[in-house]
């Protein structure tokens, strides 16, 4: 007598299928990893140049143009939204292991280039700012003793700055454009009424001490570590009524 054997359960691996999602964001990796170091490499050289042609007063010399990879990290992911969430959803792929093959892309690429950027620091300290004193890499207030601590200073910021683009972009994706007006309106109608507030309770002063007595750690690996959070939290909500 034969026995009929039950199929065994097909076991579904979450961290496989979010690394599938990962793999198919590639397609944009130029855009999302190779063209916020351009930009950077371009602002690099054009501080050299002009460091290397001014006259040295024996100031300290030193530039932001190191945001110049951060901020293009808002355009960067808002393909991802835009481009690659309906290529994605037309492959079957669901909200969920969307967001997280998103998420797991964001945090692999912030640690790579917070490393990245941890060492050229050490590259600027050892050659005494490129032969010339310049401080590009390491402004003296990103500076950290402690090496994993660097790596941390230079990668949270990423996070937040990516998973800002990723609101953004789910933002655009569920409401349209009418959700981008509100929400452009409504941050500059917040800012404005948070602004008015403090003016009102003088206290600016108080603003400026919370700032000024806070450790650079927290300024920007703490903070924005916990509004990367929460960016991710409700960006996910918002994703999962989403449409192409």
């Amino acid at each position: 007598m034969s026995v009929a054997l039950a199929p065994a359960p097909v076991r579904h691996n979450p961290l496989g299928r979010a690394v599938k999602v990962a793999r198919i964001q590639t397609v944009n990796l130029p855009m999302q990893l190779g063209m916020p170091w351009v930009i950077l490499g371009t602002a690099f050289v054009i501080n050299l140049i002009i460091f290397a042609l001014v006259p040295d007063t024996g100031d300290p010399k030193i530039t932001g143009a190191i945001m110049s990879i951060y901020i293009f990290m808002l355009i960067a992911h808002l393909q991802s939204m835009t481009q690659v969430f309906p290529f994605a959803l037309g492959l079957s792929v669901t909200r969920r292991d969307f967001f997280a093959g998103t998420s797991l892309l964001i945090v692999a690429q912030s640690v790579v280039q917070g490393i990245l950027l941890t060492i050229l620091l050490a590259v600027e300290e050892a050659t005494g700012g490129w032969g010339m004193g310049l401080h590009f890499f390491g402004i003296p207030f990103l500076v950290q003793d402690n090496w994993f601590l660097q790596v941390l200073v230079y990668t949270v910021p990423f996070l937040f700055f990516s998973f800002v683009s990723i609101f953004a972009g789910t933002v655009f994706k569920r409401w349209g454009q009418f959700g981008m007006y509100v929400l452009s309106i409504g941050t500059v109608v917040l800012g404005g009424a948070a602004a008015v507030l403090i003016t009102w309770q003088n206290a600016w002063g108080s603003i400026g001490r919370f700032f000024a007595d806070s450790s650079p750690l927290a300024l920007f690996a703490g903070y924005p570590a916990i509004l990367a959070v929460l960016l991710a939290a409700v960006g996910y909500l918002a994703l999962r009524r989403a449409t192409p």
